[in-house]
């Protein structure tokens, strides 16, 4: 089985860690603050549409509005965990082993993840906006951010498939080399579906961690709307 590195790496997301250990590569702790490293993600144009989120400012809508944010926290609940079954349920590729099941199986669930998502984020954004003016600078400011790093984020999250590729690579080729020392035959299923069964829950983990940053933005919107507004007295 390949060996799992040593290598110490910061504390990011649980993501970040994860495909650290399983592809062996080493993350090293930023020099910059997070601050200055997303300030370099944004165009001027980006800029101008961020002061203009936090410089903004919205009427409160109708209270019959406010009164669905416990439904729309329901939904993401059950959206989330429908999301957690589906990558639960592998039984399609389970004795696959070349990687393009597993490639396919993952993209149709990032495409999912993507299109679950989405709508609940603009769903709690209108809630937000219709709580009062500082909450709906809130939501303005969270549509700027989501359109700023969409495509980074695309680009990170759509390299998982490689890396998890290399890793089922190498522990298919540990596996045949630890067959050829102990004299058994390649075919030996009894290996095979060792590492095919470790490959597998790797894969899991990593779904679920992809599922876990995928729902940051929607734990923090949904935290914004839990908490209770001061009143306000001229």
């Amino acid at each position: 089985m390949a060996q799992v590195s040593q290598r110490t790496v910061f504390n990011g997301s649980a993501l970040v860690r994860l495909l650290s250990r399983l592809t062996d590569i080493g993350v090293r702790e930023p020099r910059q603050a997070t601050a200055d490293r997303l300030s370099q993600w944004f165009g001027w144009t980006d800029a101008i549409s961020l002061s203009a989120a936090l410089d903004g400012a919205s009427a409160a809508a109708p209270s019959r509005v406010r009164a669905s944010a416990s439904a729309e926290e329901r939904e993401c609940v059950r959206a989330r965990a429908a999301l957690a079954k589906a990558v639960a349920e592998d039984g399609a590729v389970a004795a696959a082993v070349d990687f393009t099941p597993f490639r396919r199986r993952h993209l149709t669930l990032q495409q999912a993840m993507e299109a679950g998502i989405g709508p609940l984020r603009g769903r709690l954004r209108a809630l937000l906006a219709a709580r009062s003016p500082a909450m709906a600078r809130l939501a303005a400011v969270d549509v700027v951010m989501e359109q700023v790093l969409a495509a980074r984020e695309h680009s990170l999250l759509g390299a998982v498939p490689a890396l998890l590729e290399k890793h089922f690579t190498r522990l298919r080729q540990d596996s045949l080399e630890g067959l050829e020392t102990a004299g058994e035959p390649d075919n030996s299923e009894a290996q095979a579906g060792e590492w095919l069964h470790v490959f597998r829950k790797d894969m899991k983990n990593v779904l679920l961690a992809e599922l876990d940053f995928r729902f940051q933005p929607i734990e923090g919107l949904l935290e914004a709307l839990r908490m209770r507004q001061p009143e306000c007295h001229e």
